[in-house]
């Protein structure tokens, strides 16, 4: 067959350890033997960022506000010890962080669904997307260790003069304590509750939004009325067109609500919320690695990825050559979100339909009982159906499934 053409490049970023092995095998076996593949390419392994500084990180980004569409492979962040295994100069910022920061992004993460992979919550029948609004919070946090008595404040000097002071605590202990200041934008939060809105009537999903506003009757209810402001002014007359609805609750109450519910909406998280929500959702359903994700910026920008880390102790064996049996599939849905998204916003209805029989073939290769060792520990199918590979050979029995298709 002839290969898909596209016509405006994609922003690839290519990243660190065992899924930038993943990410190279992908790229040869399921896209470029049927794509002419255009992307424009930046490098975020660790080493590149520590050569530039981290200005790599920075021109990715700007070039996905250039192009619109990225899609990126999982990155380091460095902590202390992977500052003395890299030789690093400092500890550089998330990667992710900067890139959500630049874009002003919603990521929405929703679990990729498999027959023989049962989620832990039975009643869960329909997907739960997590909506994380990416920007400030503890993320952006000022931190202090206070090693004596003493008395912290909160402190802000208005542009006009005005000052509003606050105190946080007044430590009496010897030894002190620590305290913490963090920030959020109201504008961010408005763009936030937009991205929300207008992923819900593109997915046709409800949204539920909850904080904790009885407590932080401040940071958190701001959040609570931006969002109420936004949705009457702006969606209300949209969501009651579309059959939709938006419920606002407690944080503690949305988690029970989540548990007895069958899933099917948009579960919108305050930045922590969301990161630490989002990775219980994903393992609750199956795997960390069966969940897609995707930044939303309000002006139109996409930025695909794999959900999960850079498998570190599988890229160890590798080094030494060793076979592993690395899942990638959140990696193949990361291309194919990107690859669907580039299709339609160029209209390029070849390249959506490849995107979903990639898709397809990697779920019915699951489906099939060709998995990797993670699925294979916690699949319901019959064992003597079940047959775990390496990670090459699952992304090969991948293509062979594809290729069945074309």
């Amino acid at each position: 067959m002839a290969k898909i053409q596209m016509t405006t490049p994609l922003v690839e970023m290519d990243g660190d350890e065992m899924t930038r092995v993943l990410w190279q095998i992908i790229k040869d076996e399921l896209l470029l033997p049927f794509i002419d593949l255009k992307t424009e390419y930046y490098d975020l392994g660790l080493e590149e960022r520590e050569k530039t500084k981290d200005q790599v990180t920075v021109d990715s980004a700007n070039a996905t506000k250039k192009y619109g569409v990225a899609v990126k492979c999982a990155t380091i962040t460095p902590n202390a010890a992977r500052v003395k295994e890299y030789n690093l100069s400092q500890m550089w910022k998330s990667p992710n962080g900067t890139i959500r920061a630049i874009l002003d992004g919603t990521v929405f993460r929703a679990p990729i669904l498999v027959k023989g992979i049962e989620p832990y919550v039975k009643n869960w029948t329909k997907p739960i997307t997590i909506a994380r609004h990416a920007y400030g919070d503890v993320y952006k946090g000022v931190e202090m260790k206070c090693f004596q008595p003493g008395t912290a404040k909160l402190v802000f000097e208005g542009a006009d003069g005005t000052k509003q002071e606050e105190v946080i605590m007044k430590f009496t202990e010897p030894e002190g304590g620590v305290i913490q200041g963090m920030h959020n934008r109201c504008n961010s939060i408005r763009s936030f509750a937009r991205s929300c809105f207008n992923y819900a009537l593109d997915t046709k999903q409800d949204v539920w939004f909850a904080t904790k506003d009885t407590i932080s009757k401040k940071y958190d209810h701001t959040f609570k009325d931006i969002f109420q402001e936004v949705f009457d002014t702006e969606y209300k007359e949209k969501f009651e067109a579309a059959g939709l609805t938006y419920f606002y609750t407690l944080i503690d109450d949305i988690v029970a609500r989540v548990i007895r519910s069958e899933g099917g909406y948009i579960w919108a998280c305050k930045n922590y919320d969301g990161d630490v929500m989002s990775d219980m959702l994903a393992t609750a359903f199956g795997s960390l690695a069966m969940m897609t994700s995707v930044l939303v910026s309000p002006d139109g920008n996409y930025e695909y990825e794999a959900a999960h880390g850079t498998v570190q102790r599988h890229y160890y064996q590798h080094l030494e050559g060793k076979q592993t049996s690395t899942n990638s599939v959140a990696t193949i849905f990361a291309w194919t979100g990107a690859l669907n998204k580039r299709g339609e916003l160029d209209k390029l209805p070849e390249l959506c339909t490849f995107a979903k029989k990639l898709e397809a073939a990697t779920i019915k290769t699951i489906e099939d009982g060709y998995m990797t060792k993670d699925l294979a520990l916690i699949t319901t199918m019959d064992a003597e159906k079940v047959h775990k590979v390496n990670s090459t050979e699952f992304i090969q029995a991948i293509r062979k499934n594809l290729e069945a298709t074309l």
